[in-house]
């Protein structure tokens, strides 16, 4: 839907609107945005704030309990519940709450999640919508009063960063922050942890995977302090270093974090965490880190955290521990499995990813009524559901897919690789970042055993064994035992798959991705890439021929004609040993 600004008058007396003045109606929950062109807007991102506000809306009535227990061993009562007699009535959405939550809000754009958090969040007291864009806060502006929610978000034009450092007085700080960049949050991380009040939430997407799963360690060492491995289960090592880049921010100032839940999602991951207080809880940090050795070979790890704790019981404190760091390295040179080197990665963040209680209180949020407006319910359902099967203890996990590529063996089905890993007497679960995921708390030696087993019935083409490749090594050892393959266990099948449930979503769009920083995300106005540059040398040949032949008087500028509303307007500067011949330094080209 689209709705004309001002139109405007020329000079002949008529009133005319262009095209750049239109606005685009978008909504989404109980939220509706004016856009113009040239917004960042990814409709994709739909199911991180749906997400988003199921949280919330669960934190807010934790926070709310525990502000009323607070207050009962304190022996006050607030003056909002005395005044307006609501002690014992819940909160309700888009009605201001003296008591509730300040929220920010610190990369806005448009104001739409702000927006949503006022109307569909109960227990909102404020929301500040923050962007360094002037047009941004323009819009959000606009936005707010078009959804008349002035009562509830204020806009502010300021820097992320620089609105946190000046947050940090304790009477100044925000409940929850919400982070959402476009590429890596580590930038803001110092400020957040500091300008969230004890026992807080932050909230914080991550969209650079290509740095994070191991394509470019050395940046990712830059950017989170931590060297990614390349290996199936990079997504939830993803996760895993992000919370490690949040703990390590926050124990520096003698907080630490609780993950509540921990999601890898499309293109990108998101978590939430509640940050507190705590000098002794900051010193068990370093047994909650690992460093990750991973074959070269056959690809199986092995975790060794930085720090262990040791009970130390007295008679004064029975429940005494003793800090100590461990013995090591935990592999040899050589993998035994395979005979490789291995490759170190880390550190990671190893203890568990969510929260079981929290999980258990979300699920009932989306349960609920009140959800069943979401437009990604479904979806949410199913990965809530496939997290809560998760084992907590058991960090990272194997691909199935991967590990019979490694044994160039025909794939055994999942359920009976989980049956038998079951009838051993070991546990299991899927992954929610991974379709094929076995997280398991057997020794990776148990899946070669159980594998070699299979090799049994569906061995392996005899011309696959060659010198030095991992399966010889493998194959050539006879399982310890013998594993149950015939009969399915009871408990092979989770929940989530026999009730069906959306547990790994299909690419959600046509144009499915992170998409560009400048582009234009609404509706079917997106112009790809490809689109833009076809024919670019060829449109370049005929500048350069109508040139030679002064058949041109104009200047060289733009050679790539655009026409579409959503091209990108980033241009950059070609040096003469980057341009073809015969386009001049400084001439301008869209950016590829």
């Amino acid at each position: 839907m689209a709705t004309p600004k001002d139109p405007t008058i020329t000079m002949d007396g008529t009133r005319t609107t262009s095209a750049s003045e239109m606005l685009q109606t978008i909504r989404e929950g109980s939220a509706e945005i004016l856009m113009s062109d040239h917004v960042f807007y990814n409709p994709v991102q739909e199911f991180n704030r749906d997400l988003s506000i199921c949280v919330l809306t669960t934190f807010s009535r934790i926070y709310q309990r525990e502000k009323k227990a607070q207050q009962n061993r304190n022996g006050t009562t607030s003056t909002d519940e005395e005044t307006n007699g609501t002690e014992d009535q819940p909160p309700k959405p888009g009605i201001k709450h003296e008591n509730g939550l300040r929220i920010l809000e610190a990369l806005s754009a448009t104001g739409l999640r702000s927006i949503r958090y006022a109307k569909e969040v109960p227990g909102v007291k404020e929301i500040i919508a923050n962007d360094l864009s002037k047009s941004a806060v323009e819009s959000i502006e606009k936005n707010v009063k078009h959804n008349e929610v002035e009562e509830l978000i204020k806009p502010s034009f300021n820097d992320a960063m620089t609105l946190m450092y000046m947050s940090t007085k304790p009477d100044q700080r925000f409940t929850a922050i919400d982070l959402d960049p476009y590429g890596h949050p580590t930038r803001f991380l110092d400020g957040a942890v500091q300008s969230v009040e004890d026992g807080g939430l932050l909230l914080i997407t991550a969209t650079d995977m290509a740095v994070l799963a191991g394509n470019t360690p050395e940046a990712c060492y830059v950017k989170y302090g931590s060297i990614p491995l390349k290996t199936k289960a990079c997504h939830e090592m993803a996760l895993r270093i992000l919370l490690r880049c949040i703990e390590t921010t926050a124990t520096r100032y003698g907080r630490y974090i609780q993950p509540l839940l921990s999601i890898s999602a499309d293109f990108y991951i998101r978590v939430f965490v509640r940050i507190y207080t705590g000098q002794y809880a900051c010193k068990k940090s370093s047994s909650k880190q690992s460093m990750v050795y991973q074959c070269t070979g056959c690809e199986s790890f092995t975790l060794q955290p930085l720090g262990v704790l040791k009970p130390n019981p007295t008679e004064a404190n029975p429940q005494q521990i003793k800090f100590g760091i461990p013995t090591g390295p935990f592999v040899s040179s050589r993998c035994e499995h395979c005979n490789h080197q291995h490759h170190l990665g880390g550190p990671i963040w190893s203890a568990p990813l969510h929260d079981p209680d929290f999980l258990e209180e979300l699920s009932r949020t989306v349960e609920s009524e009140d959800a069943k407006r979401l437009m990604t319910l479904k979806r949410i359902s199913g990965t809530l559901a496939v997290v809560r099967e998760e084992l907590p203890d058991v960090p990272l996990y194997y691909a199935l897919d991967r590990l019979c590529g490694i044994l160039k063996l025909e794939s055994i089905s999942m359920l009976k690789l989980r049956s038998a890993l079951l009838h051993a007497g070991f546990r299991v679960s899927y992954s929610h970042a991974c379709r094929t995921s076995i997280k398991t708390d057997a020794p990776i030696g148990v899946l070669w055993d159980i594998l070699r087993c299979w090799h049994r019935i569906h061995p392996v083409k005899p011309d696959r064994f060659l010198e030095g490749v991992p399966l010889t090594a493998i194959l050539a050892k006879q399982p310890a035992r013998d594993y149950n393959l015939g009969e399915l266990h009871p408990d092979a099948n989770p929940p989530s798959r026999k009730e069906s449930l959306t547990r790994f979503q299909e690419n959600p769009a046509a144009h499915w991705g992170p998409g560009t920083k400048a582009m234009l995300m609404v509706s079917e106005n997106r112009m790809l890439k490809s689109t833009q540059n076809q024919n670019k040398r060829k449109q370049r040949r005929a500048l350069r021929k109508e040139q030679q032949d002064g058949i041109g008087d104009h200047e060289p500028t733009n050679d790539v004609k655009v026409t579409s509303p959503g091209t990108s307007p980033e241009r950059k500067i070609l040096k003469k040993d980057e341009g073809d011949i015969g386009i001049e330094e400084g001439t301008t080209i869209p950016e590829a």
